[in-house]
């Protein structure tokens, strides 16, 4: 019994007291940092409003008071709505072409083909979404995907955790790695005057050693729960949803719509990332393209449209929990911008480098950025804010341009995959019903191992003079 109450005793806690807590403690800052802030100015290169190194003055302290402190949510939902409202439109559109039966019966005839080979899927999905990742930057985009990911790793004996890992933990690695990423190395060598995309190479290598080492960490856990089903770190959630995953031995009929609505499923993703590319589709644009995908594909699989008004919002309900997360982690950032006190942090922790030797300066640049990606988890909106101060940093310590770049490059990328901060990782999490705190204990040993490996591979870049300046 005493094992009973002891482990009751180290709970953690629900996720958003976990959020909540945040919040208190940076309205607690603002009482205790001095508010400060940085003058804007635009990049004659690249047009984006980006830091004055020079400019940082003090202003009038913004205390955030009692009632301010319950505000932060509902403006922390009023600026994340567009990430709110797609992920409710994103799962209701989802439950519609899932009630037609088609992905069932496509991913049944998929999880046979790949019956006895598996462990094939794991891989091939990572590489697959760090492609996407690498090039155009692929976050909030993933969440689409989640679903089907987790509906074939399911009918593979897997968990949710496994199908959602192979989607997002893929885009992660392409994301940080970055060898074409636009959004923040080409963001980041603009600011720094460096040839677009030039130190490609590396970038290369960096993905390589992330893809095996995030496939050998999946495959890893995937294994155990194969073997013990109660290993798994979302036991009750895959209680909870038995029902929905496929049984290989009874699969359904593969009929005439169930072709045409995965045709309009096909379609969709193609014309999706065709957006994305030649147009600069984002938020809305993607979130428009899945709401017709779910109502053509829901009348294409002999749905009525009651019916598929019913299913919309089946769906949208099912993922409630996990989009008003996203609202009140961004609370955390309404608290920090009111209180004046970003730009203080940013500031604060740069001073701490200069007195660094060069060889300890690089590691200090890299864990700098890691701390301001928790307030600052846009990657182009942190190349802005700290790239113009890192530059000339990394000029006096006389550290290359470009190691500056990568030490960017893994502080903003490596952890948007753990903090709270993080619009996509909520919103992947709260598609796939997954709670933070599970994702935490499930994640925090590859984050660490990621963020080893981006220490090394700095200092072998600092060593051999990655550049070329």
């Amino acid at each position: 019994m005493s094992k009973e109450v002891s482990k009751s005793k180290f709970k953690i806690p629900h996720t958003y007291v976990i959020l909540f807590s945040v919040i208190l403690i940076m309205a607690l800052l603002t009482y205790i940092i001095p508010a400060g802030v940085f003058e804007r100015v635009e990049d004659p290169n690249t047009g984006r409003m980006v830091v004055d190194p020079a400019s940082f003055h003090a202003v009038e302290q913004s205390p955030i008071h009692f009632f301010d402190l319950f505000q932060s949510i509902p403006n922390g939902m009023k600026e994340a709505s567009s990430i709110i409202f797609f992920i409710f439109i994103v799962g209701g559109s989802f439950q519609i072409i899932t009630g037609t039966g088609a992905i069932e019966a496509g991913i049944s005839r998929i999880a046979l083909g790949l019956k006895g080979k598996d462990k094939l899927m794991i891989p091939i999905f990572l590489a697959l979404f760090s492609i996407f990742g690498a090039t155009i930057g692929m976050a909030e985009e993933a969440i689409v995907f989640v679903p089907i990911g987790i509906a074939l790793a399911r009918a593979l004996g897997y968990d949710a955790l496994v199908g959602t890992a192979m989607i997002s933990l893929g885009a992660a690695c392409g994301f940080s790695s970055g060898f074409m990423n636009p959004f923040t190395v080409g963001v980041a060598q603009g600011i720094a005057e460096l040839p677009l995309f030039s130190g490609i190479q590396m970038r290369f290598a960096v993905l390589a050693v992330m893809l095996v080492v995030t496939t050998a960490y999946l495959l890893r856990y995937g294994h155990k729960v194969k073997e013990d089903p109660s290993y798994s770190f979302v036991r009750e959630l895959e209680l909870e949803e038995k029902h929905k995953v496929i049984d290989l031995s009874d699969i359904p009929a593969f009929e005439k719509q169930h072709y045409l609505v995965l045709l309009t499923l096909l379609i969709g993703f193609g014309f999706i990332i065709y957006g994305v590319f030649e147009k600069g589709w984002y938020i809305t644009e993607i979130a428009s393209a899945f709401l017709a995908m779910g109502i053509i594909g829901g009348l294409l699989g002999k749905m009525g449209p009651s019916d598929i008004s019913k299913e919309f919002v089946e769906g949208a309900r099912g993922i409630v929990f996990g989009a008003l997360v996203v609202g009140i982690a961004r609370g955390i950032l309404v608290i920090m911008q009111d209180g004046s006190i970003i730009d203080s942090i940013i500031n604060g922790l740069a001073n701490g480098i200069q007195s660094m030797p060069k060889s300890v300066a690089v590691l200090g640049m890299y864990i700098v950025q890691v701390i301001i990606n928790f307030f600052i988890p846009s990657g182009s909106g942190q190349a802005a804010a700290t790239m113009p101060i890192m530059v000339p940093l990394s000029d006096v310590l006389n550290i290359n341009r470009q190691v500056a770049v990568m030490a960017y490059q893994f502080g903003d990328g490596f952890t948007n995959s753990i903090i709270p901060t993080s619009a996509a990782l909520m919103g992947v999490l709260s598609v796939a019903k997954i709670s933070y705190e599970k994702w935490v204990k499930f994640l925090w040993p590859l984050m660490l191992i990621w963020i080893g490996i981006g220490g090394i591979f700095l200092i072998i870049a600092n060593i051999t003079n990655y550049g070329p300046f």
